[in-house]
Formats: C-alpha cells, structure tokens, sequence
C-alpha cells in the first residue's frame, strides 16, 4: 500500500478519463468524489476493531468494491437527484436519478478500484498481499514495484496527476455525447451567451 498521497494521486489518475465524458465542472466533481472514495477499501481498519476481519482482506476485493459502489450509487441517486436539480450551480433542472447513479457508481467504483491498484502496487513492503479477484481467485497477488514511504513515489505521483488534470481542464474540451451530461449549457459558452442578451 502506498501512502494516502499516492492513493489520491493514483484516484485522480484513474479519474481522468471523466474529462471524455463531463464538462469542466462535472469532470471535477467526479475528480473530486473520486478523491473522496479513494480510501474505501481501508474501512477495513475501523471494521476490524469489531468485526473478524483483517486489513487487506475482503474490504481489498473487486467484489466489495463493486457491490458497495452500486449501493451508494443508490442511496445517491434517491436522496440527491432533487437536490442537484434545486442547485443553480449545476445549470440543470433535467438530472436523472440514472445520471446520478451513473455518476455515484463510477465514483466510488473509480475511488476504491484505484486503491487497490495502488496497494498492489507496494503492498508487500509492509502488509500483507492483496487477493482482490476474491472469491474466484483467492491466492494472493502483487505487483510490488512500489515502496510504501516513498516520497518520490507518493508525492511524484501526486504531482503527475495534479498536472494531467490541469492540463485537461486548460484544454479545449469536446466530451462525448452520452445521456448521462450534466448541465443544460456549456461551461464555456455560458458567459458569452449572458452577453448577447
């Protein structure tokens, strides 16, 4: 397992493919969200104080990831639809609670699979190894090409991501066309649209 630097940083790089499919402000939002699941799969330390599981244990699958990534994607998309639809910020009053599924779902999908891509990476240095195809595959796997108090590797990281999701949000964007836009205008236009009024 990396440091929580290099997991943030591994979560922003899993997440820049959101710049394909959102705009300016939803592609941060997801980078954001990602950011904020990138440490879901190390609930098992605050499970284990109660629970007969260890770290790097079933919280470490793909299942698990999967399965709690669908279930807040529901939970999201029943108790914020509304609310994204309320908010002048979003420029959008035609949100779906798919759209919000969607959304939720690859966040937390993007934020726990992009933890334990990183802790396959470094995991042996100082845990135990991962078997995240678990229950198909249940032998322990790693990559190991990552030592965990690696600065150059934690910040380094952190700092290559930084700079491709600047990049992206400096380039000129085209997402893709899909059902699952945010926004009725284009983040770039809208100021010029207010003008000609």
């Amino acid at each position: 397992m990396v440091d929580v630097s290099g997991h943030l940083a591994m979560a922003l790089l899993f997440a820049a493919p959101a710049w394909i499919i959102w705009k300016r402000r939803g592609a941060l939002a997801f980078a954001g969200f990602a950011l904020v699941t990138a440490m879901l799969p190390d609930v098992d330390l605050v499970l284990k104080t109660f629970l007969p599981i260890r770290h790097h244990g079933i919280t470490h699958t793909i299942l698990f990831v999967a399965v709690m990534s669908v279930l807040g994607g529901a939970i999201a998309a029943h108790m914020l639809t509304e609310r994204f639809n309320a908010n002048r910020l979003i420029h959008s009053e035609t949100i779906t609670e798919e759209t919000v599924f969607v959304f939720a779902t690859s966040g937390f999908l993007t934020g726990g699979l992009s933890h334990i891509f990183a802790d396959l990476l470094s995991a042996p240095d100082v845990a135990q190894p991962l078997e995240p195809l678990w229950p198909l595959y249940d032998k322990p796997m790693a990559i190991d090409v990552i030592y965990y108090d690696s600065p150059l590797w934690n910040f380094g990281l952190l700092a290559v991501a930084l700079a491709v999701h600047f990049v992206l949000f400096r380039h000129e964007s085209y997402p893709l066309e899909t059902r699952y836009r945010i926004g009725d205008r284009d983040d770039e236009t809208a100021p010029a649209a207010a003008d000609v009024d």
